[in-house]
């Protein structure tokens, strides 16, 4: 019989498909099996509106059998089957979709049509399986008829039609498989672990159960004379059985949901031993229509700050996986949501395998992060231990959120921030913090440091405290970046203790500190002379009350700034213009003036030397010069 050749410029088109479209070959058998639930919906549709149907929806299936000896692989379905008409159209002319034709052919009030969500879009799905097969056969014989028919094909060269011989309705495609190549392993696509591991990942939530003849290994029955010596024998045995799920998770009601369901579905989808903190289970209705099930993980992933790490959320369309992570349903700062989303409103490319960026995409990802935040919120609320330990895990990132973009989700972010109160002695929210503000607190304070107990003891903060002023502890590099980027809230800025103006001065105060500047000018000068250029300024101090000197920065570089681009950087990071404040009202000070007063520059360098050593040990910036610093304490304990 002569060949047909495929309409629509086929030999072009068919390439392109094969070698272009897909990125991965092993799509093939979601697709074909994604056909293949397409022709079990559209049978069960018409037993739903044709009385002369007799079909029960348990009745059907879709089996998968891959021959070795033979180098074939079967699909098969039991569902509404083809015409000869139906195989010129449907596999003779290339992106024409008879999934997306009965599709457009159901009523909109047609109460059956909510029972059926038809896959097929594009038309191409069914050529996907010339990525793998030299040759592919489809033997269908529809409903109704008692004629079967034979489709053939190698490819791009055309097709012949044939009638055949079929038991029942449905569709075989018959695939033989490719020879292996020094590039591809084709013969992985006729062992059935292959193929059980593609349809778990692919098409587990297919509605009708998708079957495969497996082997397995059970221990034989003991013989009722076995003595009591007897060791236990296995077999091998080979048995017909249901590969995929079904039903997935997230389209059941949550009320019908175990806990202990949820927590086994995350453990195995997303390969955590722990127990996630919380669950998401979430759907809307309107204009974009999906379903989600989110978590939120108990710990940090190992790899969770390296490039490696890839954010996304599994991506279902009608209950078939088209993106194993796709990032854009989650923004950056809830980045560690692990979960699935499920709708048939995205819009795909041909291959569904790529989202495109569309208003619905953008309306879902929206209400996501909306969730998200309102979980974590309850989560605060309601179960504070629970919630310090999700901050454990993912606090930085959420700090790292509220810095991204300049700023731009500070207002998303900022009621989830803990910071180490120094009253409370806790972790607390910046509302808390409000709440307790005294009516004529100006600011909200924060110190940065290595650790609490560093913080505590910093000279910067006594004079804060002293005022019955809290102060927020921030003990993590990406702090200090985080208060600049909030700037401020309901109009009160947030305030370094290390800042000349954190404290507002009456004008008699600022009058005495000038006295003082005034007074000791001839000792700033000497201090600053003799440490030169590792200074920008020495002055006194008014952010100090009983210590004798601190290190801050003159600047938009802060001295935290700094020591975090030092580790970022290495050996030759931005520096801040470091400031050494003095206490004029200090036993040191005063021995300063008195090594000035008697024109003795040697001691004069010694001490200056010895008080910025001790400012940069007091603000965790390491010593240029160790070894120096030891010796001058040496020589002025002679």
């Amino acid at each position: 019989m002569a060949k047909k050749q495929f309409k629509a410029e086929s030999k072009r088109l068919l390439d392109l498909m094969v070698n272009s479209i897909y990125t991965h070959k092993e799509i093939f058998l979601r697709e074909l099996i994604s056909n293949a639930s397409d022709a079990e919906d559209k049978l069960a549709y018409k037993s739903l509106t044709d009385d002369s149907v007799d079909v029960k929806r348990k009745d059907l299936k879709i089996t998968i059998v891959p021959d070795k000896e033979m180098r074939t692989l079967t699909v098969s379905d039991n569902g509404i089957g083809m015409t000869k008409e139906d195989l010129e159209t449907n596999l003779g002319t290339i992106a024409h979709s008879g999934s997306g034709q009965f599709k457009a052919g159901l009523s909109e009030d047609d109460k059956a049509a909510d029972k059926i969500d038809v896959i097929g879009q594009f038309g191409v799905g069914f050529y996907s399986a010339f990525m793998v097969a030299d040759h592919v056969t489809v033997i269908s014989r529809a409903w109704g008829s008692d004629e079967a028919w034979m489709w053939q094909s190698d490819g791009a060269d055309g097709y012949t039609v044939t009638a055949c011989e079929k038991d029942a309705p449905g569709t075989d495609i018959i695939m033989h498989i490719k020879a292996n190549t020094d590039d591809e392993n084709y013969d992985q696509y006729l062992e059935t672990y292959k193929l059980q591991e593609l349809i778990k990942k692919y098409s587990d939530y297919i509605r009708y159960p998708i079957m495969m003849e497996v082997e397995d290994y059970r221990q034989k029955e003991k013989p009722a004379d076995a003595g009591e010596d007897y060791k236990p024998e296995w077999e091998t045995v080979k048995e017909w059985k249901t590969l995929n799920s079904m039903v997935p998770l997230w389209q059941r009601q949550k009320s019908k949901v175990k806990p202990e369901e949820y927590n086994a579905f995350y453990k195995e989808k997303f390969n955590d031993w722990q127990d996630p903190l919380a669950v998401i289970h979430t759907s809307a209705e309107g204009a974009v229509t999906y379903k989600a099930m989110l978590y939120i993980p108990a710990q940090t992933p190992y790899d969770f700050y390296t490039r490696e790490y890839q954010k996304g959320l599994q991506l279902y369309s009608s209950g078939v996986l088209i993106m194993d992570k796709c990032p854009d349903l989650l923004p950056d700062h809830f980045r560690f949501v692990k979960g699935v989303v499920d709708s048939s409103d995205f819009s795909l490319n041909i291959s569904r395998e790529v989202l495109q960026h569309t208003r619905q995409l953008k309306v879902i990802a929206s209400a996501l992060e909306k969730k998200i935040k309102s979980e974590l919120l309850k989560m605060q609320k309601d179960d504070r231990e629970k919630y310090e330990k999700f901050w454990t895990a993912f606090g930085t990132q959420i700090k790292y959120g509220v810095v991204a973009d300049y700023g731009a989700h500070k207002d998303v972010l900022q009621d989830l921030l803990l910071f180490w109160s120094s009253k409370e002695g806790k972790n607390t929210t910046l509302a808390a913090y409000k709440d307790r503000m005294p009516e004529d607190q100006p600011y909200y304070y924060y110190a940065c440091g290595e650790s609490v107990d560093k913080i505590a003891k910093l000279p910067q903060v006594e004079r804060i405290l002293d005022k019955g002023y809290e102060i927020l502890y921030c003990t993590e590099d990406v702090d200090d970046f985080v208060m600049k980027a909030l700037g401020e809230i309901d109009g009160k800025q947030f305030k370094s203790v290390n800042e000349e103006d954190a404290l507002p001065q009456t004008e008699e105060e600022k009058k005495a500190v000038e006295e003082k500047a005034e007074a000791g000018k001839n000792v700033l000068e000497a201090v600053k002379e003799a440490l030169g250029d590792q200074v920008k300024e020495v002055r006194i101090s008014s952010i100090l009350k009983s210590s004798a000197c601190c290190l801050t920065a003159d600047g938009p570089v802060s001295l935290e700034m700094e020591k975090y681009m030092r580790k970022v950087e290495g050996s030759h990071p931005m520096k801040a213009d470091r400031v050494l404040e003095l206490n004029p009202d200090s036993a040191p000070f005063a021995a300063l003036k008195r090594a000035v007063d008697a024109g003795d520059k040697d001691t004069v360098a010694k001490y200056a030397k010895v008080l910025y050593a001790q400012a940069l040990l007091l603000a965790d910036l390491p010593l240029e010069d160790p070894a120096e610093y030891t010796q001058l304490v040496c020589s002025l304990m002679v």
